[in-house]
């Protein structure tokens, strides 16, 4: 099948070398030094996939007619993107591989004649070299659309995916875009401590930190009436009661998470953002949540502060110590 993958960073240059390497044939967009290093020697993959090394056509936007596109950019670049490509995706499936809760939405509003789904991906990759991937942790991807049960188009397109790497159709995908985002909560505190995500989820005082975050997130999803879909074992029974949980015995979850990611230090894709200079997708992570709890008439203060740190780091190009970001919260 020809398949155009939009954005080729971590995720993207993940599904790309996995896709090529099951025989399918890729397109994929990229930029810069990214674009460059693809061209001249295509997509290097190592770490919990194993390793390949293919080659790809590459160019700035898609010049060919794909059968199914794939948009891994950050969530702030995704309108630009389909944009962008827009004649080549007319009448395209496209899959909106994103963190935060608009992607979906954004591509429907965008291209009306597509269907459009997302994927919830919990692959860590570090992508901090142009053209090279290492998957620091593998796990299974879910695909969906909308509240309801998954539909036979969705299903297609998750056993099609699968032949490469594990992607799985799931129900209420838009309650599990909530349990993503709880799940996304790890990225903030590593990004402004310029430290691996476990090294946060090891130590308790950041681990607290992290928890907190995922409390308000939670919250925030049940005021507005969400009912979290099941993702990587959360659900909506087991979120509630965590966001019930004395904050002591609830940052159980966040270490749980940090056993799982193994030994290989997972950088976050928040962090890998700032390593590179580009801008990060706090506002559709952590700002999600202060945007949703705005509407809901709900105060959270750690998602907020957090958001202010990740933008004092990008602005001033350097980490924060702990004290520093200990304090900010505990305001």
């Amino acid at each position: 099948m020809r398949i155009g993958i939009i954005g080729a960073g971590a995720l993207g240059g993940t599904f790309a070398a996995l896709l090529a390497r099951a025989g399918h044939d890729i397109e994929v967009t990229a930029r810069g030094a990214g674009l460059e290093a693809i061209r001249a020697g295509g997509i290097r993959l190592s770490g919990g996939y194993g390793e390949a090394s293919v080659e790809v056509l590459a160019n700035p936007t898609l010049r060919r007619r794909p059968d199914l596109v794939l948009l891994c950019t950050k969530a702030q670049d995704a309108a630009g993107a389909i944009e962008a490509n827009a004649s080549m995706l007319d009448g395209v499936p496209v899959v909106v591989v994103q963190n935060g809760l608009d992607g979906v939405a954004t591509a429907q509003r965008l291209l009306a004649s597509s269907p459009c789904f997302g994927v919830l991906s919990i692959i860590a990759a570090n992508y901090t070299e142009p053209g090279v991937v290492r998957v620091t942790t593998t796990a299974t991807s879910y695909l969906g659309r909308g509240d309801g049960p998954a539909d036979d188009e969705s299903r297609r397109i998750a056993r099609l995916l699968s032949a490469a790497v594990p992607v799985t159709a799931v129900d209420n995908f838009r309650g599990a875009q909530w349990s993503k985002l709880v799940v996304n909560m790890v990225n903030a505190v590593p990004a402004i401590l310029g430290r691996p995500v476990q090294d946060v989820l090891r130590h308790g005082p950041t681990r607290r930190v992290v928890a907190r975050s995922m409390r308000e997130t939670v919250r925030v999803g049940v005021a507005r009436g969400v009912r979290f879909g099941s993702l990587q074992g959360l659900g909506d029974r087991r979120l509630r009661l965590f966001a019930r949980l004395p904050i002591g015995v609830g940052q159980v979850l966040p270490w749980l998470m940090g056993v799982r990611m193994g030994a290989v230090p997972n950088l976050g894709s928040t962090q890998q953002s700032l390593r590179r200079g580009q801008p990060t997708e706090i506002d559709h992570l952590n700002g999600a949540v202060v945007r949703e709890a705005l509407a809901a008439g709900i105060d959270v203060p750690v998602n907020r502060a957090l958001v202010e740190l990740v933008h004092r780091v990008e602005r001033e190009g350097r980490s924060l110590d702990e004290g520093e970001l200990l304090a900010a919260v505990a305001r």
